[in-house]
């Protein structure tokens, strides 16, 4: 009688440790957003890097385009000369620095959440792990895997910013996400492509003539209404270039983008801050 007794409290003690393992599978699988297989949203990321910095910071409202004729937007990313209403930092890597102007009036989420990360040394020795030629390069995850992301608005993922003086035109810094609407953070790319893709628009009537010119010098058209620009290279692309060059393998889902010694980035020293309300 007590060793039946015995046995069923060593089967119920397995049982209950195997149910625990179980539901903890389950809440972690449940969390991971689902990704897609074609290029474009290839960008994605996971949110499973939990940030310990104050929760207190305001999202702001998603950005309205503007009504003005569409060639004659102001169109910053086509200026080097950073304007009094934005930002720079400057990335500093394994393989050289590279400066980029920041937009906060057209990216507030985005720009403050990479601002106040950058500031916490959040970036410092995270890699360049995902790295595809004539395409892009991204970062922002310290898991150096592409699933972990930083928010400092409660530890959430926060709206895709869309704005119409804004495209993914060379040298353009833009936000990965999981495709969803709301699933952006810290992992960000630099669009580093050089071949002439306008023939890849699909209706020039809705972009500026000014930026159809530049997507002559490269960018990646059809990233555009999907994915946060936010930033754009002023110095340092062959730097991007060269990352963007290096010996890559297949990643875990197959993808060449791999790099066998991947470019570090050492710091991320803010050069002109920007302070929100």
């Amino acid at each position: 009688m007590n060793t039946n007794k015995k046995n069923n409290t060593i089967l119920f003690t397995i049982f209950g440790i195997v149910l625990v393992i179980v539901v903890g599978l389950l809440v972690f699988f449940a969390n991971r957003p689902k990704t897609t297989d074609n290029t474009a949203s290839s960008t994605s990321t996971s949110s499973s890097q939990k940030v310990d910095y104050p929760t207190n910071y305001k999202l702001h409202d998603a950005v309205k385009n503007s009504t003005t004729a569409l060639n004659d937007l102001t169109l910053p990313q086509l200026s080097t000369t950073v304007a009094e209403d934005e930002a720079e930092v400057e990335i500093k890597t394994t393989a050289g620095n590279i400066n980029i102007k920041l937009f906060p009036k057209l990216a507030p989420n985005a720009v403050q959440n990479f601002l106040v990360l950058a500031k916490n040394g959040y970036y410092k020795n995270n890699e360049f792990f995902r790295v595809i030629k004539d395409f892009m390069i991204q970062s922002g995850d310290p898991s150096n895997q592409g699933t972990g992301t930083a928010s400092i608005f409660g530890g959430k993922t926060f709206d895709t910013e869309i704005s119409n003086q804004l495209y993914n035109i060379r040298g353009a810094l833009a936000l990965a996400n999981t495709g969803q609407a709301s699933s952006s953070s810290s992992q960000f790319f630099i669009v580093q492509n050089s071949q002439d893709m306008t023939s890849q628009i699909q209706d020039k009537t809705k972009y500026p003539q000014k930026i159809i010119d530049a997507y002559k010098k490269g960018g990646y058209p059809s990233l555009d209404g999907s994915y946060t620009v936010f930033g754009q290279v002023i110095s340092g692309m062959d730097v991007v270039d060269k990352i963007a060059k290096a010996e890559v393998t297949s990643s875990g889902s197959g993808e060449a983008s791999s790099p066998v010694d991947p470019v570090k980035i050492k710091s991320v020293k803010i050069l002109k801050n920007w302070k929100f309300e």
